[in-house]
């Protein structure tokens, strides 16, 4: 429905409010949104290098918004250590990767391939498991 504005005072002062209140809406949306990106990054990570793990799954968590694997390695002094290792959300993992929640489970033996923490610290970022059969799933070097 129209409505009539009796003075040009009164649409100069109409637009500025919903000018205000578009600014207002865009600040918001740019604040939430980056810091979902930020959420996302995989800066964490060596994109240019690629460590295989032998070992025994602990844990195998198919939770949004990052899977996650436990495996207990064996070091070099012969101690187990464990290590973490962040997956993308179970949806990108079963669409682009054809990985199941039931793939692995605790007590698999088997090999990852990850890209290893710029930290230095036991984890990195899941590329792909080779099960005890030989089977590999995720992403081919």
């Amino acid at each position: 429905m129209l409505r009539r504005v009796e003075s040009n005072q009164t649409v100069a002062k109409v637009g500025r409010m919903t000018g205000t209140r578009f600014l207002t809406a865009v600040a918001v949306a740019v604040l939430f949104s980056s810091s979902s990106l930020a959420h996302h990054s995989f800066a964490a990570f060596d994109q240019n290098k690629i460590v295989s793990l032998s070992g025994t799954v602990k844990d195998w968590q198919w939770t949004n918004p990052h899977t996650w694997l436990v495996l207990e390695v064996p070091g070099e002094s012969g101690a187990v250590e464990e290590w973490n290792i962040e997956g993308q959300s179970p949806q990108v993992l079963r669409r682009e990767q054809g990985i199941s929640r039931d793939i692995i489970k605790a007590g698999d033996k088997v090999v990852v391939r990850i890209h290893p923490r710029r930290d230095g610290s036991h984890g990195g970022s899941f590329m792909s498991v080779t099960a005890a059969d030989g089977h590999e799933i995720g992403q081919k070097p």
